[in-house]
């Protein structure tokens, strides 16, 4: 099936481009509550399914042996800026485990937001593995890694205890079977799995009820949204959407965004989850596209409701303030 419009970007009085995709809402029995497009069509979650690859680090133990809070648990989950107090608190994680930024291996990169880039280039000679985006998550895996005693060589690759883990963690959560068929490699080296948009949804909705889930699955799935929601900074970081998104209703909404234009959220206090998909893989549209599937579920909340549809409708403006047009959503989000 053909996917729908779901955003269009203005200049002037004219559409200049447009942007098609899927989302899905979804309870935690999985029931769908609100659709457009192929909700069924194989994608590849990247970094919007961290707080499940995070789930290994509260479970075996090693998130309270070393004494995180909130902000730690937040950073697992991230896709950070490389701001100095990510890059920081990564460094901090992989001390308490005793050891450091030499044993991760996602690779390093400049930010990629450009203030904070700029920063760097001024400060650094070259960025660490620590300012790599994906560093809190990695520190998670090398945190649970050395508290269960699992060798931290190659834990990036498939076959290794770590990543085998986590493959089974996601399979549990979303139903969907992974394996070697439908993996593909991540920007910071690790597998990532295509599955149907609603099996990613449903998985969310899952952490964020505890709808059949164990106990302490249950628990640890909890912990890891509320800690998101509370520490919306170390999730992203200044100016970015997730955090944007998170400080709108805070405590009430937990955003996460992934590359190729994927982003899912989770309203824990209504049972809803929410998986979508930039089908060109712009971050611009699948930015709006979440803010505008929230705001459905806040239309009893004028000010929120409002605030959430401000973040999905927004007007550009060119390099000397001009405004040239705006990036907004379609009738398809009408309630």
């Amino acid at each position: 099936m053909a996917n729908p419009v779901l955003v269009e970007v203005t200049r002037g009085n004219l559409v200049e481009s447009r942007h098609r995709g899927m989302v899905v809402a979804v309870d935690g029995d999985g029931k769908v509550v609100f659709s457009q497009g192929d909700i069924e069509a194989g994608v590849f979650p990247r970094s919007a399914c961290k707080a499940m690859q995070g789930l290994p680090l509260v479970e075996s133990g090693a998130a309270d042996a070393y004494g995180f809070g909130n902000r730690e648990l937040a950073l697992a989950c991230s896709s950070h800026s490389g701001e100095p107090e990510h890059a920081s608190l990564a460094g901090a994680m992989l001390a308490a485990a005793g050891v450091d930024e030499s044993v991760l291996e996602c690779g390093a990169h400049w930010s990629f937001e450009q203030p904070v880039l700029i920063g760097q280039a001024r400060g650094l000679e070259r960025p660490s593995a620590l300012h790599n985006n994906c560093s809190g998550k990695h520190a998670g895996f090398v945190c649970a890694a050395c508290h269960t005693g699992k060798d931290l060589k190659g834990y990036v690759r498939y076959e290794h205890s770590v990543q085998a883990e986590i493959r089974g963690v996601m399979e549990s959560l979303t139903g969907a079977a992974l394996a070697t068929d439908n993996c593909g490699v991540d920007g910071c080296s690790i597998p990532t799995y295509a599955m149907p948009l609603k099996s990613l949804a449903h998985g969310f909705a899952k952490m964020a009820t505890g709808t059949g889930l164990a106990p302490e699955r249950a628990k640890a799935a909890r912990r890891l949204m509320e800690a998101c929601m509370a520490e919306p900074f170390y999730v992203a970081g200044t100016k970015r959407a997730c955090t944007r998104l998170m400080k709108t209703a805070p405590g009430r909404i937990f955003a996460k965004t992934g590359a190729e234009g994927v982003f899912c959220a989770a309203i824990p206090e209504k049972g809803i989850a929410i998986a979508l998909k930039c089908e060109d893989g712009t971050t611009r549209a699948a930015e709006s596209m979440v803010a505008a599937t929230l705001a459905r579920f806040f239309s009893d909340e004028p000010a929120l409701h409002a605030a959430l549809m401000a973040e999905a409708n927004r007007s550009m403006s060119n390099w000397n303030g001009v405004h040239v047009g705006d990036v907004r959503v379609t009738d398809a989000f009408a309630a």
